[in-house]
Parts: C-alpha cells; sequence; structure tokens
C-alpha cells in the first residue's frame, strides 16, 4: 500500500510506535480488523467489540504473518512492532483520510435513503466496462466499513465506487472527510431514521454533508424526481447532473415497458444521445439505478455501448431483491433491510408477477414517532397493487395489517403474526405451490430464517 508505513500511519493517528526503526519505514500490504484474514504483511487492528477483544487475538495474528498491530492496550509481551493508540475505532479513520489521500483514481460517493446497495452495484457494473473498480463489498457503509473499504483500494484500481450509510448528524461529515468523492450519487430522500433526524429535510441536511469534504469540482448525479434533491441545484459549488423519468432532467428513460420478473427494457435519453436497454432486475426503482450509472459512466468517459453493455450485465445481489426458483415457487428475497420506500419498491416489483402473490412483511425499525403511521400505509400500498395474500409479522405490523384490511378487496387476504415463530409455524399452509413471495423486514427482525424454510420447503 502506498505511503503505508508504520511510521506514516503512526503519525497520521497521532499513535506512538514501538519497534524496531527500520520496520517503521516498511509499506504494510493490507489492514484488516478482523483476525481471520490477516496476510502476512498485514496490520491488524485490535478493536474493543462489545462481545469479543481484538486484543486476544494478537499474538496469533503474528504467527500467521502479520507486520503490526494497531491496539489501546500494550501487548504483554510484544512479539513484533505496534502503534499505541487512544481509540482503535478513531486511528482507522483518522489512517484511511490519510490513505485516501495518497490516492489519485476518482472516487464515486453513494448516499441516499433507499437503494444505494442496488445503485453501487448498477454503477459498478457498468464502470467495469472500462476500469479495475474496487467497490463496498456488502453494506460496509458506516465508520468503520467505509475506512476499512477504503483500505481495500490498490494501485492497480482505476476508480472506486463506495457506499456510505448513516442515521444521524454528524456522521456523513466524518465519512465525507475520509472518502472525498469526486463524484457523488443521491438517490433519494425518504423517511428513515426519523427518530434521529426527525423529517425528509433532516435527512436531507444530514445526507447533504458529504459535500463538506468532497473533491473540488465534485460532480453531483441527483435524483431530479426528488423534491428535496432538486433544492440542492441552488447550491452555487455544485456541478448537479440531474437524472429520473422527467424529460426535464439531464438523463431520463422514455419508452419504459415491464418485463415482469425478467425486468424492464426501456430508452434512456442523454446529451450524447439515446440507448435502449433491457435492465436484468424488475423493479422501477431499477430503471433510476440505471439513469444513475448512465451519469457516472458518461461523467468518466465511457461510450453510451459499453453503458448499455454494463447494465445488462448487473447481476442480483443476495437478500436485495434477489429472484429465486426454489421449487413450485418463485421468493423474491428482500430480507436484508426494510423502510417505506424500499418496501413499496419492492411490493412494486411482486405486482409484476405472474400468477398467485405473497407478500410476507415485517416490522420496520428506526421510523421515530410516525411508525405506526408508517407501517399502517405500507399495508394500504400493498392491497391497492393487488398483492393476493398479504402476511403482516411483528408488534409494528398489526398496523399494516389494519392498513391493508382497511382497502382489501373480498379476493384478497389479510394475516397478521405477532412473531416470527408464529409465521414459520404456519408457513406451510400459507405458501402454495405456483406462488411468488416477497420476503420484506428490517434486519432485526431475521426473515432470512423465512427465506431458509422456504428453500427446505421447496427441495
Amino acid at each position: 500500500m502506498k505511503q503505508m508505513t508504520l511510521a506514516n500511519m503512526a503519525a497520521a493517528c497521532g499513535g506512538r510506535y514501538h519497534g524496531d526503526p527500520a520496520t517503521a519505514e516498511v509499506e504494510v500490504t493490507g489492514i484488516t480488523s478482523d483476525s481471520r484474514k490477516v496476510e502476512p504483511g498485514f496490520l491488524f487492528a485490535a478493536l474493543k467489540g462489545e462481545r469479543v477483544d481484538g486484543h486476544a487475538f494478537v499474538a496469533q495474528v503474528f504467527e500467521k504473518g502479520a507486520a503490526a498491530v494497531l491496539v489501546e492496550d500494550a501487548p504483554a509481551e510484544a512479539k513484533g512492532p505496534y502503534i499505541q493508540v487512544a481509540s482503535c475505532y478513531q486511528a482507522l479513520k483518522d489512517i484511511a483520510e490519510f490513505y485516501r489521500k495518497t490516492l489519485t483514481i476518482p472516487v464515486v460517493g453513494i448516499v441516499g435513503s433507499v437503494g444505494k446497495t442496488s445503485t453501487k452495484e448498477m454503477i459498478a457494473s457498468v464502470l467495469e466496462q472500462k476500469f479495475r473498480v474496487c467497490k463496498t463489498e456488502g453494506n460496509f457503509n458506516n465508520e468503520l466499513g467505509v475506512p476499512l473499504t477504503v483500505f481495500r483500494i490498490r494501485e492497480d484500481d482505476q476508480v472506486a465506487v463506495l457506499e456510505m450509510g448513516i442515521s444521524d448528524f454528524g456522521e456523513m461529515h466524518r465519512l465525507s472527510r475520509i472518502t472525498r468523492p469526486d463524484i457523488c450519487v443521491m438517490t433519494n430522500i425518504g423517511l428513515c431514521h426519523l427518530d434521529h433526524l426527525h423529517s425528509r429535510d433532516g435527512v436531507l441536511k444530514a445526507k447533504s454533508e458529504v459535500f463538506d469534504y468532497a473533491a473540488p469540482g465534485c460532480v453531483a448525479c441527483l435524483n431530479g424526481d426528488d423534491d428535496k434533491l432538486r433544492t440542492l441545484e441552488s447550491r452555487g459549488e455544485l456541478r448537479p447532473c440531474f437524472f429520473g423519468m422527467g424529460a426535464e432532467n439531464d438523463i431520463h428513460a422514455e419508452q419504459v415497458e415491464n418485463r415482469g420478473l425478467d425486468g424492464i427494457d426501456c430508452d434512456i435519453c442523454t446529451k450524447a444521445g439515446s440507448i435502449r436497454v433491457h435492465i436484468p432486475i424488475p423493479g422501477m426503482h431499477m430503471v433510476y439505478n440505471a439513469l444513475a450509472g448512465t451519469a457516472v459512466g458518461l461523467t468518466l468517459g465511457l461510450t453510451l455501448e459499453e453503458i448499455k453493455a454494463g447494465i445488462e450485465a448487473l447481476q442480483p445481489t443476495g437478500g436485495r431483491n434477489h429472484i429465486v426458483h426454489m421449487g413450485t415457487y418463485t421468493v423474491i428475497d428482500d430480507c436484508y433491510n426494510a423502510n417505506p420506500v424500499s418496501m413499496g419498491a419492492s411490493l412494486d416489483v411482486l405486482k409484476c408477477a405472474l400468477g398467485h402473490t405473497v407478500a410476507l412483511l415485517g416490522d420496520m425499525g428506526e421510523l421515530g414517532a410516525d411508525e405506526a403511521k408508517l407501517h399502517y400505509g405500507v399495508g394500504v400500498h400493498a392491497a391497492e397493487n393487488g398483492i393476493q395474500k398479504i402476511v403482516c409479522v411483528g408488534a409494528l405490523s398489526k398496523h399494516m395489517a389494519a392498513g391493508a384490511r382497511s382497502v382489501a378487496k373480498e379476493s384478497q387476504e389479510v394475516v397478521y403474526f405477532p412473531a416470527i415463530e408464529d409465521l414459520l409455524e404456519h408457513l406451510g399452509t400459507i405458501v402454495q405451490p405456483g406462488d411468488t413471495v416477497l420476503v420484506k423486514a428490517s434486519h432485526f427482525m431475521h426473515f432470512e430464517k423465512v427465506v431458509e424454510a422456504l428453500r427446505l420447503m421447496g427441495n
């Protein structure tokens, strides 16, 4: 890792280096906080977690060839060099900030209430047609995940696509200080983390902190159909590029054709011309992702044909609208997380399915004082979409069931269970051969258990 010597890292984080002075000038080959992933030449960060203290693995990582360790407590018996700091968590952020400044490749930052991961995957798929891309793995998008992702960038990478997620004011400020994006993509301003951010205006303010440390001349690729993001065009320091369905956007879609669970066809119209593309993942939100990918691709010099190839090469991500055929029925696995906007988008995907449709929906977290109202609204949306069987699970989802029942037709069935265990007990009678089943809830509901139960039933 260029310039990532132990001496430079100690200076960057205000730590004290202990060890051979000559070793301090050797560059590390990687940085990790997972002792299982330590390779020869790595720096291991001994993080103190709720259940595990990384200091317990210091001796072990030296045996695996670690170059040094980052610690808060000095090892009882130093088997190699170490950097001692007050906080390993803060030190990782400081070191990542230093490393980012040594990089010359463009960084794309993905921000928004909903759809960050699917947008990241789309953008990466587009850019991979021309560049070697380093992207955020999974949901490593917080104040620990972002530094660890930055450390994965190597000299032969040509562009980085980094997802950034927050739940409170100040977090995005700290993340942007690390990432310093050259291009910033903002997907939408929705109703999430309202217990801290209070309103959509609060969400906008918190997300917009990304521009505090954005690179000079940062291009802001913004969803122009979002009323809150439209207000950012008045910020003089930004170079906005708006994408959306409306023709007033710099990049927009026309002739949209729903292909059911096979995806969507549409024309993407830009100032450089138009392309007809097949988006292989269903849901209207994927059109927005394709438009965002186009905006970033054009900014970084890709041709329209390269962008088309990248969109059509997109692969689904497990736990996020991942369509799986399980025996006699089809499962839309979107159990990773949920909020009102993503719930609506997933229900819109389910609506596209042919045959009998079943929605297995669980509680959504961090919605603040309006949580009952927002759950009720999701239930209404499910019923109005014509979903034939709506199953609501969890303490808050009783409001979702009430919303569904308020507008459901006689041909629709609404079922409520207080807990996931109740759902699992009755799953065999709820899901029938030929059904298309959506599985969607916030992560704390552990709906991955439902997906696994469906898989076993399908075998």
